[in-house]
């Protein structure tokens, strides 16, 4: 299978179950790499199990979310998610948040994140 068709079917089965909150698991790999939430902190967060839990909490906080657009080339693509954000203090806030994705083995290995911390952090006080 071409590289970029293998990434961009990954994706699709990521997202699907990433937007319904379930069943997404299965195409992280065991040595997942995730950076995100934190410019100060560059070193990643590894595992599966590890991002499973940071996933966890972080679908406490949208409602739904979509693709809006993705862009794959060969094992690495980029993808801008739009959530509908929640938060504890009753605020509402739609925003996006840039994706980058590497395949390696049949799975995605890792993700960086970028997205208005600030906003954020702000509304979960």
């Amino acid at each position: 299978m071409e590289k970029s068709q293998e990434t961009r079917e990954l994706l699709e089965t990521y997202y699907q179950g990433f937007a319904e909150k379930a069943n997404w698991e299965s195409v992280i790999a065991d040595d997942f790499q995730y950076i995100g939430g934190d410019m100060t902190n560059i070193a990643p967060v590894t595992g599966k199990q590890a991002y499973v839990e940071i996933i966890k909490r972080f679908s406490q906080r949208f409602e739904a979310m979509r693709v809006q657009r993705m862009i794959v080339e060969d094992d690495r693509a980029a993808v801008i998610g739009n959530y509908d954000f929640v938060f504890p203090n009753g605020v509402k806030i739609n925003g996006n948040v840039a994706e980058f994705w590497t395949v390696s083995n049949g799975k995605l290995s890792s993700l960086t994140l970028y997205f208005d911390t600030l906003t954020f952090m702000s509304n979960l006080k």
